[in-house]
């Protein structure tokens, strides 16, 4: 059984082998991008744990109270804890509220559960003060922690648990079940998998938000036509870009998978393309460019993003980044022609 997850079967069994021999751990890390399967994970853990009807140790049922209280996050023993945005900061006191309820004794369930939720948000204090509990675990208490990578936590954090690293899906994998499962046709779910580089659950996120998609081919095509363009439409460009920290950081995300596209493209390799839908755009890119030109980009791409995570100046690094941007000449009316 695979905890009705797509996906991460080595990690599901390693967990209900550590449920159905009683050698769980008292905390956990999860880690991998977002939308990859951490939380779907750490539910399903936790829904194993406390199952009050399991068909077999280490499953769970999916229908008892227990299932069905965890599965919607409002089980009275699991608190869930995460910054109150994405990209916010988890704070000392949410720590401190969430060890006042993990000192009490457990209320309907067999554990006390703690899921934090982006971890590596949380500030020096916050990561400080949850030491204390993860150093002196009580033995009715189980902490899961989620994150993109151990590397952007305390070393004392990690240390203190057991980390389970969550790879991409095989993007076949993730297309066949969005269409059995979900019901999608093999083109949709062809893009969602390589537009979510595997990750089932920003694949479904995609899937469940039109506008997110609509967006991603709004900012895609001011791309193309910024390629086409002068400085004047440029420096008018990174003025709006830079009004919006956040928009302007998932603007550059988007940009930067398009050009490891195309990076992909002059270098001949032959992984797969994340934007299947700009395939023809892409290579008509790829030919007027060379391979020192597309890695320069990415570079260009990643810096400025990092830049923005650095709270460097918005307006300077979106003028930097337009400027060095090839410039095209053409672009946009041989794509046009390609298209219609």
């Amino acid at each position: 059984m695979n905890w009705n997850m797509v996906g991460h079967d080595w990690a599901v069994q390693l967990l209900s082998k550590h449920i159905a021999r009683g050698k769980f751990r008292h905390a956990y890390l999860f880690t991998g991008p977002q939308g990859i399967g951490k939380r779907t994970l750490a539910i399903n853990f936790f829904k194993a744990l406390n199952c009050q009807a399991p068909p077999q140790p280490g499953q769970m049922c999916n229908a008892c109270p227990a299932c069905t209280r965890i599965e919607q996050m409002a089980h009275p023993d699991l608190d869930v804890l995460q910054a109150e945005q994405e990209g916010g900061t988890l704070r000392v006191d949410q720590i401190r509220a969430l060890q006042r309820n993990l000192s009490l004794t457990p209320y309907q369930a067999r554990y006390r559960m703690g899921l934090l939720l982006r971890f590596e948000e949380a500030n020096q204090n916050a990561a400080n003060a949850l030491l204390k509990t993860l150093e002196e675990p009580s033995p009715q208490v189980v902490l899961i922690l989620t994150a993109e990578s151990a590397e952007r936590l305390l070393p004392t954090i990690t240390s203190r648990c057991e980390v389970l690293r969550l790879g991409p899906v095989p993007l076949p994998i993730v297309s066949e079940n969005l269409q059995a499962r979900w019901g999608l046709s093999s083109g949709e779910a062809d893009l969602l998998a390589h537009l979510s580089g595997g990750r089932m659950g920003y694949a479904l996120k995609l899937h469940a938000d039109s506008e997110k998609l609509e967006q991603r081919q709004s900012w895609l095509d001011d791309l193309t036509h910024l390629l086409d363009s002068g400085r004047v439409a440029r420096f008018s460009y990174a003025e709006s870009l830079a009004k919006d920290k956040e928009t302007a950081r998932q603007v550059l995300q988007v940009w930067l998978s398009y050009w490891r596209d195309i990076l992909l493209r002059t270098s001949g390799a032959s992984a797969p393309l994340i934007n299947l839908d700009r395939a023809d755009e892409i290579e008509k890119v790829s030919s007027k460019i060379d391979l020192p030109t597309a890695y320069r980009t990415v570079n260009s791409l990643q810096r400025t993003i990092a830049n923005l995570e650095n709270n460097v100046n918005p307006r300077l690094v979106a003028e930097v980044l337009l400027l060095d941007l090839p410039a095209l000449g053409g672009l946009t009316s041989s794509i046009f022609i390609c298209y219609y």
